[in-house]
């Protein structure tokens, strides 16, 4: 898709889940969030690459916003001297241990003001973004000088990644409710890891992308880290 049409495509909106959805729809995200059952505890070992490859560019001494926090569960795998977080989800944090290590946590990334962050950073979140555009714009500016964006997807869109979920997750699912896992992911990732990755390279000079795979067809997940921001675009 050319830029100037996915730029329009946004903001996105969700459709309506069907009422049976709806029942276990918490219980089924937080479960698969925390490891709950056999396959999702097998999925979260699989998705510590993510988490491996943005704890990386920390350091103790940095300045961290957290995109999606979730359960905090980046905080198993890092420390930093501020970690702020963006989660509008208060039910995913709330009785999270690492809620100690958090300074402030915002539902959104508009209402953060006179902040400047030496990493802003995603773990499988922008997938789930309604103005993607918007929210990583806002991040440009939220970087300080010489700051980064670090940002771990599923790679949504693409052969394997698909293949993956339909063969576990999509099976458990439907062994526990009777339900078809794929209308869950198209409620949840209504962005791709290709329409991710060309905002990105809209909004950052400098982008460098790893894969945990062999090609952008078979792979499981992509990491990008993005500087230098490009002002005009963002409208500094």
């Amino acid at each position: 898709m050319e830029i100037n049409k996915l730029l329009q495509s946004y903001p996105r909106k969700r459709g309506k889940l069907a009422e049976e959805y709806k029942k276990i729809y918490t219980k089924h995200y937080k479960e698969n969030r925390d490891g709950k059952t056999r396959v999702s505890s097998l999925s979260r070992r699989m998705e510590y690459w993510m988490h491996w490859k943005v704890a990386k560019s920390s350091s103790l001494e940095s300045k961290t916003l957290e995109l999606g926090g979730g359960t905090l569960n980046q905080l198993d795998f890092e420390r930093t001297a501020v970690y702020d977080v963006v989660e509008p989800y208060e039910q995913l944090f709330q009785n999270s241990s690492n809620l100690a290590y958090v300074r402030n946590i915002y539902s959104d990334i508009s209402e953060i003001e006179n902040e400047k962050y030496d990493r802003i950073i995603s773990v499988a979140c922008l997938e789930h973004v309604e103005d993607l555009p918007e929210m990583v714009r806002l991040s440009t500016i939220l970087l300080r000088p010489g700051g980064k964006m670090c940002v771990a997807i599923p790679n949504e869109g693409r052969f394997l990644w698909k293949f993956a979920y339909t063969m576990t997750t999509g099976r458990e699912f439907k062994k526990r409710y009777g339900l078809d896992y794929e209308t869950i992911m198209r409620y949840e990732h209504i962005n791709t890891a290709d329409e991710i990755e060309k905002i990105l390279m809209y909004y950052f000079k400098n982008v460098k992308r790893s894969l945990l795979g062999i090609s952008k067809d078979f792979a499981f997940y992509r990491y990008y880290e993005c500087n230098t921001p490009r002002k005009r675009r963002c409208r500094w």
